[in-house]
């Protein structure tokens, strides 16, 4: 009797031979045997990821799991907003008051709260990863009053630290415990895009339109992995904010329409009966109901006739709200079912300049993005009331709506990506509650992949290729090759390869490696653990690998902490007697997968799929057989969406026997 032992390479051979003893003792000599073989020599352990002092202090503490759920200890803190805020163009001021409620879910004493200004950015001395026009610079956000627990303090003035402001507490808060705030405040909101600058994700469209966002002091995030975030917002990276409830009191002029994240309370208040009716019919409607045309605009009689007007909004576990106004907006809406179960509707509603022709369609692709995301990709129910999509310049997603710009040149397929894009955030970040300031893949990547999937249904997988595969690969350069992991604060080219390009061709990619069926079942599972949750990137591998029943970290190494980019090449093509072994290399890295074309002398061909499990085992080269005793004229590896950095190495022609 032989027993085969193989660890890091060495092999063991165990004999026993039986001369005057018992099938007993040489089966407890050779476990023996055994257990001291797997002491000496340890097997090989799977690959693991790299992990951060701090985040594996989180797995320690048990806030995570390394079967990718939340940890039996994991907790976040939330909030409770109420805000009142005026907004009267042009008049370029913004005043708000606000009352916050703070709760500390966490185990810590808290001695100091970090508050974010995100309005300070545009201050002349803030710091800055993009380039502003001087007309988008103000002075901005002025602390008028403020009060801990009704007394009143003292707002510190910034000392650097622009968009995070520390506050240090007259006591305490103590873990279970919560505090409350009342803060005024006012500020100069800045031209939304000027020619020579950029476009911002909030800001004046035009002298009547006005995009609000991120326009209040809120309470910063404080997480069981880095306690407060005091990263500061450059305009480079996005945002990271606690799941909370708002209440949200919107006063603006008559004749002002208000579109905001949340449910509208008060529709029959603030909006003259005919409008009020329309809106309502449009929230069981499949088709697209004009609620506010130019005609209407002109007459001036959509909303109410008092001087000024309180739109009242409400919406729950939420991470932002945001708000659009406007008096010569056209008003779209309709609704789009979304559990075909029970048969909920969610409302598609758009604001937009009747001169944007793309924007007359807003409504229409709105309706079909969040049925097929509800139904395919990601596959989960749209989670939220509606969506409103209003044109500005940003391209930028907020809970429930989106800021898009308009093309104006009747290009439909622009303006399908784009809305399809930031229709898609509401799953990352907005319902998963990821963190995008440190981990721009997890929500941009994701958003590029659902959006890439959706396209291929509507326009082919060649449209998709043209527009996404090739961006990564133009970029050579050192910045594009830097792990996702680690591409927190890249600005530019490098920062939209490793944000949104990179990331989605590796979730492409493991789609590939587990199939349809199981993909969208570990997809489903990381979501329904995390949503309304604060997951980590290594809460994403492991609900994967747990979920699939796959140890995938060889992939998420290549794909999320390597070096790597997309290129293979054929080393060579060796004939045997009844087949033929083709020897690819992984020259990049990146374990992709490809297609092997072959073309045979007879004149008939054969095309082969590879899944990226091909380099599992060796991630520097692979081989695919092909079983046949015909004569082979010509290889080729296309590798389609993962576009090949040299694809001069990619073409085998003719027998090298």
């Amino acid at each position: 009797m032989k027993y085969f032992l193989q660890t890091f390479g060495i092999s063991i051979w165990v004999t026993a031979i039986f001369i005057k003893q018992s099938n007993t003792i040489i089966m407890k000599s050779c476990a023996i045997l055994l257990v001291l073989a797997a002491f000496l020599f340890p097997q090989a352990k799977a690959q693991s990821l790299y992990m951060p002092r701090n985040v594996k202090t989180a797995f320690d503490n048990g806030t995570r799991s390394m079967d990718g759920n939340p940890g039996a200890h994991y907790w976040q803190n939330r909030s409770r907003y109420h805000i009142d805020i005026t907004v009267a163009p042009p008049d370029r001021n913004i005043k708000g008051s606000e009352e916050i409620s703070y709760f500390n879910d966490s185990p810590d004493t808290l001695n100091t709260i970090v508050f974010s200004l995100i309005m300070n950015y545009h201050k002349p001395e803030a710091e800055r990863l993009v380039n502003m026009d001087s007309t988008q610079l103000t002075s901005g956000v002025h602390i008028d009053h403020f009060e801990v627990n009704g007394e009143e303090t003292i707002w510190p003035e910034p000392e650097g630290d622009y968009t995070r402001q520390n506050i240090d507490l007259p006591k305490p808060l103590l873990p279970g415990d919560s505090i409350h705030f009342s803060v005024q405040w006012h500020y100069e909101i800045a031209p939304a895009f000027v020619r020579n600058g950029r476009s911002e994700r909030e800001g004046m469209i035009d002298p009547t339109t006005y995009c609000v966002a991120y326009f209040y002091p809120c309470v910063a995030v404080y997480d069981d992995y880095n306690g407060w975030d005091r990263l500061q917002f450059t305009g480079a990276q996005e945002f990271y904010n606690d799941f909370s409830n708002y209440t949200l009191n919107v006063n603006v002029p008559k004749n002002f329409i208000v579109w905001a994240t949340g449910t509208l309370q008060n529709p029959d208040e603030v909006l003259q009966p005919h409008y009020a009716k329309l809106l309502k019919e449009s929230m069981t409607s499949d088709t697209v109901i004009h609620i506010a045309t130019p005609g209407d605009l002109d007459t001036k009689v959509i909303t109410t006739q008092n001087a000024t007007n309180t739109w009242q909004w409400k919406a729950d576990d939420v991470t932002e709200v945001a708000l659009f106004i406007s008096d010569h907006d056209n008003w779209d809406a309709s609704s789009a079912i979304v559990d075909s179960v029970n048969g909920r509707r969610a409302s598609v509603q758009s604001a937009y300049y009747d001169t944007s022709v793309d924007f007359h369609d807003a409504v229409a692709i709105g309706q079909k993005a969040m049925s097929w995301y509800s139904r395919n990709l990601p596959g989960i129910t749209y989670p939220y009331a509606k969506m409103t999509v209003v044109e500005g310049f940003a391209g930028m997603e907020y809970p429930m709506m989106a800021n898009d710009g308009a093309y104006r040149t009747n290009n439909p397929i622009a303006i399908k990506f784009e809305e399809n894009h930031e229709i898609a955030h509401t799953y990352f970040p907005f319902y998963m509650g990821t963190n995008e300031s440190r981990y721009a893949f997890m929500d941009e990547g994701w958003a590029q992949t659902f959006n890439g999937l959706i396209g291929v249904v509507e326009y082919g997988s060649a449209i998709v290729n043209k527009r996404y595969a090739k961006i990564v690969i133009k970029d050579p350069s050192q910045e594009e090759q830097v792990p996702v992991i680690e591409s927190d604060f890249q600005t530019g080219l490098a920062y939209g390869n490793n944000a949104y390009f990179k990331p989605m061709l590796g979730y492409m990619a493991v789609k590939d490696l587990l199939g349809e069926s199981l993909f969208k079942k570990c997809l489903q599972g990381y979501i329904n653990r995390w949503h309304g949750k604060h997951p980590m990137p290594w809460d994403f591998f492991n609900a994967f690998n747990n979920v699939s029943g796959k140890d995938l970290n060889w992939f998420w190494n290549s794909w999320f902490f390597s070096h790597g980019y997309t290129d293979v090449g054929i080393e060579k093509v060796i004939r045997n007697k009844n087949d033929y072994d083709i020897k690819i290399n992984n020259v990049g890295g990146f374990d992709i997968p490809f297609d092997v074309k072959i073309n045979y002398k007879d004149g008939t061909s054969e095309d082969i799929h590879e899944t990226p499990i091909v380099w599992e085992k060796d991630q520097k080269q692979t081989t695919v057989n092909i079983q046949t005793k015909k004569s082979i004229r010509s290889v080729t590896i296309d590798t389609g969406l993962w576009a090949d950095a040299n694809e001069k190495d990619n073409v085998w022609e003719g027998d090298s026997y």
